[in-house]
This record gives C-alpha cells, sequence and structure tokens, in this order.
C-alpha cells in the first residue's frame, strides 16, 4: 500500500471536470487509488502550478507549496488540515488498511495533532484499542476544526489521544456540516429574531388565524409532495399533529404513533420495515424495481434510529442551531426511511418538532416548511438525490419475488456519516423563503380580507358565510363575478352593485 500512487494529473476526474488541469489529492485521491466504497466528497483538492489558491463549485484549488508527499499518511494529514473530517472515509479507510499500519503512524509522530486524530477516530469508529499507550503528555486539540466544519459547542476530553471530541453526533449517527458562505450568512442573520419582530406586528387576532391556516396549508403540502390528496378530515388531522410538535421528546415511541395518525391504509404494516426498501419506480413490463433511493436495511433500522435519537438529544441538549439539527435529523431520517410508508411526511414533521422544540419558531406558530418545499419542488428532489443517486453504485442488491429489494452488502455506515451541507442550505433557503413570503403573504391577505368583509358589512350588511363566498369568486375569476354567480348566488345585487363590489375588490385585495 506504501507504493501505491496516489497523486496523478488530471483535468476530469470521475467525469468531473477540473476547473483547470492540476493533480488530484487529499481525499478524492484516496478513494481513488483504494477504490474505498465511498461517495466523492462534494469539494475534491486540486494542486495547481499557477501559485493561486481559490474555491469553485465542487474544487478547492490549492499551489504547489500545499502539495503532500505522495504516501497515503500525507494524503490523510492534508485531508484532515483542509478538507476536514469525512467520518465514513475513515470508516471504510480503516476496514481496509491494517491496524499495525496506523499503530506504525502513531508511534513515528505520537505527538502529532494529525496522528492524534486519526488514532481516535480509529478507535471511535471501530471501538478497538490499537496496541499503544495513553498519552501523558500534550495539550488538548479540537477534532472538528471549526474554520471547516460546524462543530458541537459542547466538547468530551479523551485523555488517551488528548483530544477534545467536538463530534456533533454520536458514533451510531453522525452526519457533518461544512461552513460555506450561504450557511454562515444565514446564521448570521439570525432568522429567529427576524420572525420574532415579524410576528410581533401582527395583530393577535390575525396571527391566530395566520397560524391555523398554515398550518392547513403545511399538512395539505405535505400530502401534496408525496403525490396524495387527503381528505379535509385526514389533512386536518395530520395537521393537528403538526401543532404538536416540540411537545414530546423524540422516541421511538413517537415515531410509531406519527405512523399511525399519517398511515390510513389497511394494507400497510405499522411499525418498522422487515423487509427492504427503495424509492423509486417498477418496469411495466417486467415489475423490475428501478430504485432511486434504497433505504437502509431492515436488520439497521434499530441502531441507525436509536443513534438518531440520542443524536437529536445529544444536538438539542448542546444547543447547535436548530436549522442545522432540523436538517441532520430529518433528512437522515429519510434516508433511513425506518417505515413501509409515511416516511415523507414524519421526515418533514421532524423539521417542525426540532425548530418547535429548540425555540426557533415563536410559540403557537409553526413554519410551513411543507409548503415552501413544495414551492421549491425541483430543488427539494434535486438535494435528494444529490446523496441518494452516488450511494446506488455502493450498494448491492437483487429482486426479491414481489417486486422489491433485497440488499446484499453492508450499508449501515453510509445512512450514520454523511455530508449534511447540501441539506442544510436547502433548509435554510426553506425557512428564508417561509419569513420573507410564505407568513407575510398570509398576513397580508387576511389583513386585506377583513378590509374587504368591513366594507361589505358596512355597505350591504352580508352574512359571514356569504361574504366568504362572494370573496372566494372574485378571487377564482381575477375580480370578476361570473354570469352563473350573478344569477344564482347574488341574483338580489343589481349591476351598479355589482360593478361597485368588483372595483372595491380590485382597489383592496388585487394591489
Amino acid at each position: 500500500m506504501n507504493n501505491k500512487y496516489y497523486s496523478q494529473e488530471i483535468k476530469i476526474f470521475h467525469g468531473r471536470e477540473a476547473p483547470e488541469k492540476g493533480t488530484i489529492v487529499g481525499y478524492g485521491a484516496i478513494i481513488n487509488a483504494l477504490q474505498l466504497p465511498v461517495p466523492l466528497p462534494q469539494k475534491l483538492s486540486l494542486i495547481s502550478a499557477k501559485h493561486k489558491k481559490y474555491s469553485v463549485e465542487g474544487w478547492n484549488v490549492f499551489t504547489l507549496k500545499h502539495k503532500p508527499n505522495d504516501t497515503l499518511y500525507d494524503h490523510i494529514v492534508f485531508a484532515l488540515k483542509y478538507e476536514g473530517i469525512n467520518l465514513l472515509f475513515f470508516k471504510k479507510l480503516f476496514e481496509k488498511i491494517p491496524s499495525s499500519e496506523i499503530e506504525k503512524w502513531i508511534k513515528k509522530e505520537p505527538l502529532s495533532i494529525y496522528t492524534r486524530k486519526i488514532w481516535f477516530l480509529y478507535e471511535w469508529l471501530r471501538n478497538k484499542k490499537l496496541n499503544l499507550p495513553d498519552l501523558k503528555t500534550s495539550n488538548y486539540v479540537f477534532l472538528i476544526d471549526e474554520e471547516i466544519q460546524y462543530a458541537s459547542p459542547v466538547s468530551i476530553n479523551s485523555s488517551r489521544h488528548r483530544i477534545k471530541n467536538n463530534l456533533p453526533g454520536t458514533v451510531d449517527f453522525c452526519p457533518l456540516i461544512y461552513k460555506t458562505e450561504k450557511l454562515e450568512n444565514y446564521i448570521k442573520e439570525k432568522l429567529d429574531e427576524k420572525t420574532n419582530i415579524l410576528i410581533n406586528q401582527v395583530h393577535k387576532d390575525i396571527l391566530l388565524r395566520t397560524s391555523a391556516f398554515l398550518l392547513l396549508k403545511d399538512s395539505k403540502a405535505s400530502f401534496t409532495i408525496e403525490k396524495e390528496t387527503p381528505t379535509q378530515s385526514r389533512a386536518m388531522r395530520w395537521g393537528r399533529a403538526i401543532a404538536q410538535a416540540g411537545n414530546k421528546s423524540l422516541s421511538k415511541e413517537e415515531l410509531f404513533r406519527l405512523q399511525q395518525i399519517v398511515i390510513e391504509s389497511k394494507f400497510t404494516k405499522l411499525g418498522f420495515r422487515t423487509e427492504g426498501g427503495f424509492v423509486g419506480e417498477h418496469d411495466r413490463k417486467t415489475g423490475e424495481p428501478i430504485p432511486s433511493h434504497i433505504s437502509a436495511k431492515w436488520q439497521d433500522i434499530e441502531t441507525l434510529i436509536q443513534g438518531l435519537i440520542n443524536t437529536t438529544r445529544k444536538l438539542e441538549e448542546e444547543k447547535f442551531h436548530p436549522v442545522l439539527t432540523a436538517a441532520v435529523v430529518s433528512f437522515g431520517f429519510v434516508f433511513i426511511h425506518p417505515f413501509e410508508d409515511g416516511n415523507g411526511r414524519i421526515h418533514r414533521y421532524l423539521i417542525h418538532h426540532i425548530l418547535a422544540e429548540m425555540k426557533f419558531t415563536p410559540q403557537g406558530i409553526i413554519f410551513p416548511v411543507s409548503s415552501a418545499m413544495l414551492d421549491k419542488i425541483e430543488e427539494y428532489r434535486k438535494v435528494l438525490e444529490s446523496y441518494s443517486i452516488p450511494l446506488l453504485d455502493f450498494i448491492q442488491w437483487k429482486k426479491t419475488k414481489d417486486n422489491n429489494i433485497k440488499v446484499l452488502n453492508e450499508t449501515i455506515d453510509y445512512y450514520r456519516y454523511w455530508d449534511a451541507t447540501p441539506f442544510a442550505e436547502f433548509l435554510f433557503d426553506c425557512v428564508n423563503y417561509t419569513i420573507q413570503k410564505i407568513i407575510p403573504e398570509e398576513v397580508d391577505y387576511l389583513q386585506k380580507y377583513d378590509e374587504m368583509k368591513s366594507w361589505l358589512d358596512d355597505n350591504f350588511e352580508m352574512p359571514d358565510k356569504i361574504v366568504a363566498l362572494l370573496i372566494r369568486f372574485l378571487e377564482q375569476n381575477d375580480g370578476v363575478l361570473s354570469k352563473r354567480a350573478r344569477e344564482k348566488e347574488f341574483s338580489t345585487l343589481n349591476d351598479e352593485e355589482i360593478m361597485q363590489i368588483e372595483n372595491k375588490f380590485r382597489e383592496i385585495m388585487m394591489e
């Protein structure tokens, strides 16, 4: 393994075009050379001869002075220094190389920050101790470099390695998020404070009605995303469940309760899956599965969900950022896909739950995140597929007799350790869209509705039921009352009165 060549000059790497010709280094070089069953990082590292360091989409470009020696150890040190920590990479690497090689690195440079990180990661991920004595001296160093990735605000000292473990998760579930300009800007904006300012400007009566409408709207949107059209009672029932988000701690029992509310079909088994699962289509002629996402093996669900629950509690207690927490937990849940049905709606419920429990959303207001996701449905689909599609290359499966799939290899780590950065950015986009557009538009609509209703009351003394019907008809026909409505429901109004109403409607509601 020491005789392998890791660096290679490239212009295109695994179908990804580099911004210029250069030498691939770090995680990408090792994954390629050792053929590790790991998706390539969102950003690859390239050494350029042009003496200019910069970043573009999919690439970090470094100068010749950053170029590591072409050994496995030196590429790992480069990766830890400049690319952050990739837990899935290390888990697969440690399964491939002998522990004696890692012990050799540590014995050679026992006080190096990077050998200590490798040592800690080996023992944490593998739950095995290397044949090495505990360190007795050296300053403690943080495992996660907070210049590169988001770390837990609370760290746990590992005296054996002199490492401060600030991983934002547990060994059974620990996605990581890279610091990006977009995420940093959103965090600096303090969107929770913006929401409170917005809410405090709204009359209490309007706020209550806004909240009730947004709750139902979000419930319906969540079903629509799943290509379902629920009855009004079913949508309202799920809306009531969403309204309770944040009231109960996350647990397996709570997930089962939510599934019972979501699922009405007697053909769906409740509880965790006891067979394979996938998202996708079936070939119309052969019935062959065509997956766009393969769910976790059913045998791994208990471990993964308990890991997800433990990580949720850890992040909540340690006050990790609420939106980052919601992204990690909710998308982690939908990747695992623990249930036969209802996973998508519960995935979106978990966003409500975490934002409410961590006090990001004001009490009594549920962010209609599903509505935002429905408005951004193409972006939503793309961000889900950004991890699911590349993962298909590493999952071996066969078709079962009932046209389901059976996973043949070990896949649990793919659902434990993944890059949650694009999901955090997408969720922040949805939260911002909710604050900037959805909530203000609904508040504005109700204020205009009340103004129109008041005018109708003053001039025509219409009952509330008739006012609602009239406004709905006018909305449906661009501010004009249809001939049918004139002749039936509003036959008592003359032409002059109708014109007066239509003009007032356009003045108030359509400005």
